[in-house]
């Protein structure tokens, strides 16, 4: 432990950008295939349902993001 590795700091900025950037992407494509626009019928329409599958989706997609980059 000599200090502040830039190096790492970096590489974790940089996966964690990735990861990000291909969670919102995975989310944009459900929600173009999905028949109903996600974001409106869970805070509009107050779908629980569809906020818990959501939610879940989300957990499934940053896991399998995160396996990839560890």
């Amino acid at each position: 432990m000599n200090g502040f590795n830039i190096q790492a700091f970096i590489n974790a900025f940089v996966y964690a950008m990735l990861g990000i950037i291909i969670f919102a992407l995975s989310f944009i494509i459900w929600d173009k295939i999905s028949p109903h626009h996600l974001w409106k019928e869970i805070v509009e329409g107050k779908n629980m349902a569809l906020a818990i599958m959501v939610g879940f989706m989300s957990l499934g997609v940053c896991v399998i993001i995160a396996a990839a980059i560890h």
